[in-house]
């Protein structure tokens, strides 16, 4: 890692309407800002709490945990995955500058909404369905499960406010690329799309709740899976800001209300998510295979529960939007 380090010129980074500079390098073939700088220029503190390991970046109330070597990191206690790995040379720490400006920038100053862009419509989209079961554990089936969801977010939505609209209402297949056209039919102004998990492997041990956004163009996914052609800018990547706050929003209201461990905010190029042409998100909501969260996602009260919190979360993106329009 440290040779593959080298020097380069200063770049101008532009952060919350305000121009900062800060040191840069390059990370195989990537331009990464020093981190200390970067920090300085934003008015952070910086501590380690692991020396060389782990550091803290706070400021009126913000939080950031890093991790040297780790695409893992907590923006004010939501784990968020980064789209490429903190390094250091030398004690000094580095941050990509993809990251700077689609993770970081994004949860700290969010973007507002125009007047034209207030949320009124919401399209959710009960994952699978028809032939397509998803996962299943026992007699039980993912894409049953995420109608109910769906239907639970509805009614909740709608004693919002909300209008709502679903893909499906029963148990019908649906090509992936439609989903996105349905919404877009629809004049949804975000698209939701639900799901539950179920692990391969440690079944007794993994669960928890994990939100996916649409990955930027040059990024790697947090799930990368041989993307080939599928790595490149698509549709859904001119909300790659909002998509991220909403991702985030959610996956905040889904862990600190289900009290279920933080499997964080996470990129993909799902195909529901390439061709959004509204802000977007896919929500792995729990894991069916896991025996104590699957018996409770089998229950409707549980399920009103989660769909309490997916609402809480949409309701928290659509407030801090909307702030000041």
């Amino acid at each position: 890692m440290k040779s593959a380090i080298t020097f380069c010129l200063l770049v101008v980074l532009v952060l919350s309407g305000t121009r900062r500079t800060a040191e840069a390098a390059q990370v195989y073939g990537m331009p990464y800002v020093w981190l200390a700088d970067w920090a300085k220029a934003n008015g952070f503190e910086v501590r380690w709490l692991k020396p060389d390991e782990t550091l803290q970046l706070s400021k009126n109330g913000s939080k950031l945990v890093l991790t040297v070597d780790s695409r893992e990191t907590q923006i004010n206690g939501v784990q968020v995955w980064l789209l490429l790995p903190v390094v250091a040379r030398n004690g000094k720490v580095c941050l990509a500058q993809l990251d700077v400006e689609r993770t970081l920038q994004p949860l700290l100053w969010p973007t507002r909404a125009q007047a034209s862009a207030r949320i009124r419509k919401i399209c959710l989209d009960p994952g699978h369905g028809g032939k397509d079961p998803g996962n299943q554990v026992g007699s039980n089936q993912e894409k049953q499960y995420t109608l109910l969801l769906a239907q639970e977010v509805r009614t909740q939505l709608a004693q919002a406010g909300l209008k709502v609209t679903l893909t499906r209402s029963t148990d019908t297949f649906i090509d992936l690329p439609t989903r996105s056209e349905l919404a877009k039919r629809q004049s949804a102004d975000l698209l939701v799309s639900l799901h539950l998990n179920a692990a391969e492997t440690g079944r007794d041990s993994v669960q928890g709740a994990e939100v996916y956004c649409l990955t930027p163009a040059g990024a790697s996914s947090t799930n990368a899976r041989k993307e080939g052609s599928f790595a490149g800018w698509f549709p859904g990547n001119r909300h790659n800001d909002l998509n991220l706050f909403l991702a985030y929003q959610v996956q905040k209201a889904l862990t600190r209300n289900l009290a279920v461990p933080d499997r964080g905010v996470r990129r993909a190029r799902f195909a529901v998510l390439r061709n959004a042409v509204m802000p977007a998100v896919l929500v792995e909501a729990g894991f069916m295979s896991h025996p104590k969260e699957g018996r409770k996602i089998f229950t409707a009260a549980y399920r009103q529960k989660m769909a309490r919190a997916i609402v809480e979360g949409l309701l928290a993106y659509k407030r801090a939007v909307e702030r000041g329009v």
